[in-house]
């Protein structure tokens, strides 16, 4: 016995060991989709494991009852006439086997753990779970999902996004709990973000008084989270109010009432301060902040998040008019003048195109099939250093493929070198990238500027002069590439792949070509882009007249 605990203890370690080293290996989970489709099967597993665990107790459970049952007849009969009962020398053999054999034997099935299977395999798959940051990015995703396309918290909620077809329908497996409402509030808490503590405290608090039940939180818990948010948004009157309210629920929260005494004496204060003053200074006060707001300002921030809900963009009628779609055979080149393909505009300056029908389902297929293994956050070039680090700003996953690991990666890149006229020897990889929970990359130049002159020297192949983008899945909702300076969006479309040029033929960056991707909000967005460098282009590209020509 010792030495089979022993065994156990030594099995235990090791899995711990294997838990702790593959940690880091299985990290960031809430930055991509694609990988994070694998915890459903594991879930999965999981859930088979726990039922086999169920009917192995139940089985156990039977047994007992059953011994159970049949001592309770014996005892019954027993107890009658104990003398007369064991007066018969079988009953008097059976009693002694009962209490000396059958009794151990029930004790030891009592005492049988029938979780060790289970309590195994949750064990070995535990390394494979998110951590506490992958619920946390995932519920700051979906805030970043509410501010963005500007969803109230029972949209959110009840799980009815916008861009869900009739066909997905919405279940309970979809919509937020009372304690999910309550663990975003406390994510925003946590960030000291006031603001989104009060939306998400006020919707838990919907829904406990709509009658929905917790057995985590109760109200009480949720008007303390609440007043003090409130509280510090400067909103005192509010704050006193949600106080009084969870006096009424507890008059004996402590906190509560040392919060009663303090807003309300702030209050007061509040009011003679504002009794004292003067009216004329008032008015003062609202015309010196209407001169510091511009009516034509809009931060970039502001102007990135009204493109993805597809306001403010500047397609004029004029614009439009002179966006065309054609058959692109890039003068005549010999693997396209038979088979052109299929080339529209979706803006003209600085002009940025389409190509259509430009990958099939099993290239697009086999490169996420390649990538998928080898996806790790996403990481941006330090414009200071050029050394590559973890971006906060973009949530994704990406790999990068080479073109000698796998034919169709070197047919890919031949393919870009054919329709648009530029070397790719010198380009960086194909680079693979899988989206999210909420997705993005926030506005970013994807040429190094002059005040960055390192961002690329290690590469010692010149700036980025274009861009390739592949849209290889299609977006319910959310998840455009907008352009913040031009005010241009372009929806992705599976199978097809869009191009700029980052820099002008004089090797100036081209500002207008800042962009970013929007927060994917229902779906599963992945693309592979393919950066193109100047080294190489010297006579493919030939440098203009003029600087911006």
């Amino acid at each position: 016995m010792a030495r089979r605990h022993s065994s156990s203890s030594l099995y235990i370690l090791f899995i711990i060991l294997v838990t702790t080293s593959s940690s880091s290996a299985h990290s960031d989970f809430f930055t991509s989709i694609g990988q994070m489709t694998d915890l459903v099967f594991t879930e999965k597993d999981l859930v088979t494991s726990l039922k086999d665990y169920i009917r192995a107790e139940e089985s156990k459970l039977e047994q007992i009852k059953k011994s159970a049952d049949r001592l309770d007849v014996v005892s019954a009969v027993a107890t009658k006439d104990p003398e007369g009962f064991l007066g018969h020398p079988v009953n008097a053999f059976k009693l002694m086997k009962r209490l000396n054999t059958e009794w151990r034997e029930l004790e030891n099935l009592v005492l049988t753990d029938m979780s060790d299977v289970f309590i195994s395999n949750l064990t070995i798959q535990r390394q494979y779970f998110p951590n506490d940051d992958d619920q946390t990015g995932a519920a700051k995703a979906l805030i970043r999902l509410q501010d963005t396309y500007q969803l109230d918290t029972n949209t959110l909620s009840t799980g009815e996004l916008p861009g869900l077809s009739s066909s997905d329908r919405v279940t309970s497996l979809s919509s937020l709990t009372v304690d999910d409402c309550y663990d975003l509030g406390r994510v925003a808490y946590s960030e000291a973000d006031y603001y989104h503590t009060e939306l998400w405290m006020a919707q838990a608090l919907r829904q406990l008084d709509q009658g929905e039940t917790s057995t985590a939180v109760d109200a009480v818990t949720i008007l303390d989270y609440l007043s003090y948010a409130v509280y510090q948004q400067g909103e005192l009157e509010r704050a006193l109010a949600f106080t009084k309210m969870l006096l009424q629920l507890d008059s004996t929260h402590q906190r509560a009432n040392g919060n009663l005494k303090y807003f309300e004496y702030q209050l007061a204060k509040q009011k003679k301060a504002e009794e004292a003053k003067n009216e004329e200074e008032e008015k003062e006060e609202e015309v010196r902040k209407k001169r510091e707001i511009q009516d034509d300002y809009l931060p970039e921030r502001k102007k990135y998040e009204r493109l993805c809900r597809g306001e403010g963009l500047k397609l004029t009628t004029r614009r439009q008019s002179r966006l065309f779609c054609r058959y692109y055979d890039n003068s005549r080149h010999p693997r396209y003048v038979i088979g052109p393909v299929k080339q529209e505009d979706e803006w003209d300056s600085p002009h940025i195109v389409r190509y259509l029908d430009i990958i099939s389902e099993r290239e697009m297929e086999k490169v996420k099939e390649l990538a998928k293994p080898r996806l790790r956050r996403a990481t941006i070039s330090n414009p200071l250093t050029g050394v590559l680090e973890t971006a906060h700003y973009r949530i994704s996953k990406s790999a990068w493929l080479a073109a000698y690991e796998h034919p169709l990666v070197d047919k890919i890149n031949r393919r870009i070198e054919d329709l648009t006229g530029l070397d790719v020897s010198t380009a960086e990889e194909l680079q693979v990238a899988n989206y999210g929970v909420g997705g993005q990359y926030e506005p970013h130049f994807d040429f190094g500027r002059k005040d960055e002159p390192d961002a690329f020297e290690e590469l010692g192949t010149g700036n980025r002069i274009a861009t390739w983008l592949f849209y290889m899945s299609d977006i319910h909702a959310g998840g455009a590439t907008v352009f913040t300076d031009i005010g241009a969006s372009v929806r992705p479309r599976k199978g097809t792949a869009v191009f700029w040029y980052n820099l002008y033929p004089s090797g100036e960056g081209d500002y207008r070509t800042r962009h970013a991707a929007c927060p994917v909000l229902v779906g599963n967005k992945w693309v592979s882009n393919k950066w193109i460098h100047e080294r190489g282009q010297e006579f493919r590209r030939r440098c203009g007249l003029h600087e911006s020509n």
